[in-house]
């Protein structure tokens, strides 16, 4: 059983908050093969000061998610630290800090992967939400801001310093974004010079690279992101392997039309048909990533308008 602050985790495998992907139905299916912490999608601090209508969907939260940690991004303490303490009556377990975001609109306002650049802002933002709360508080960093400021050791110490419960580690620079390959030595230098318990992440895709990261690192905890897109059951695959030492089966092309569908119902009870199918278009295109005529069914996907053409185009496509 792993802990982060006073929240026990069944098992140490976390679903990565993704902007985009890992809304409600996605963590719903992600719980259901077995993931041992949920990560919300990234909520700005600023859009909740300005009740921003958009936001509302982005903190629906399900009693079943259980543990779930809600992300929220920005770069002033006072407004970061008043926002958490605001919306703690929520039923989410842990509060999350992005300081790994390297999307160009957000590190351009200051946000995300470039507080990796001002220590001393870091430990504001934390210690004043920490304060704030009494939620355990995570932070999620990078590598660095880039290979020359590799600093993720550094801004892990302030992080601890300033009362974070647990740090997450993309062994990524914002510079490489998700290309190249994740520099799992920072994770360990950073399990090695802090007490708090650290999440590894970036290159794990399957129980095997799970294990050797943790093996490799020391890591406490292993976030999973883009090879959960379309594949919810690398969760189960990584219980199964520390429970048994063995592999499951890949599920067969009916369990994934299944689940598809079932995705499908979910999306469209949660955001409408109109909004809930379009959303599947991308789900769909990696559900089905590597199948026989695969790229003949992402081309069709486009022009699905509601669930009864979804359910036919896969029941043409996929054979059970």
């Amino acid at each position: 059983m792993k802990k982060i602050g006073n929240v026990e985790l069944e098992n140490p495998y976390i679903l990565a908050p993704m902007a985009g992907v890992t809304d409600l139905p996605f963590r719903l299916l992600c719980k259901e093969q077995g993931a041992g912490l949920l990560c919300m999608e990234m909520v700005s601090a600023k859009a909740l000061q300005y009740k921003n209508k958009n936001t509302k969907l982005l903190l629906a939260i399900h009693p079943e998610e259980y543990p779930v940690s809600l992300q929220l991004f920005g770069s002033d303490p006072y407004i970061m630290s008043e926002i958490a303490k605001q919306i703690e009556e929520l039923p989410f377990q842990i509060l999350d800090i992005n300081m790994g975001c390297p999307v160009p609109k957000v590190v351009k306002n200051g946000e995300g992967s470039a507080l990796m650049k001002e220590p001393g802002l870091v430990y504001d933002i934390v210690h004043e939400t920490v304060k704030a709360i009494r939620k355990p508080v995570t932070v999620k960093i990078r590598k660095g801001f880039d290979e020359e400021h590799a600093n993720a050791v550094e801004i892990a110490r302030v992080i601890e310093e300033a009362g974070a419960a647990a740090v997450a580690v993309h062994g990524r620079t914002r510079e490489q974004y998700y290309s190249g390959k994740a520099d799992w030595d920072i994770i360990r230098r950073v399990k090695e010079a802090v007490s708090i318990p650290v999440i590894g992440n970036g290159d794990v895709v399957s129980a095997e690279s799970a294990a050797a990261m943790q093996e490799r690192t020391g890591c406490d905890m292993v976030m999973i992101g883009r090879a959960a897109q379309g594949n919810p059951w690398i969760f189960r695959e990584l219980r199964e392997h520390a429970i048994h030492g063995g592999y499951p089966p890949r599920p067969a092309p009916e369990e994934v039309k299944q689940t598809m569908l079932a995705h499908a119902r979910m999306q469209i009870e949660y955001k409408g048909e109109y909004l809930g199918i379009r959303e599947m278009r991308k789900h769909v295109a990696w559900y089905t990533k590597g199948m026989k005529g695969s790229s003949k069914l992402r081309a069709e996907i486009n022009g699905v308008e509601s669930y009864e053409e979804l359910e036919r185009l896969l029941a043409h496509r996929i054979a059970g």
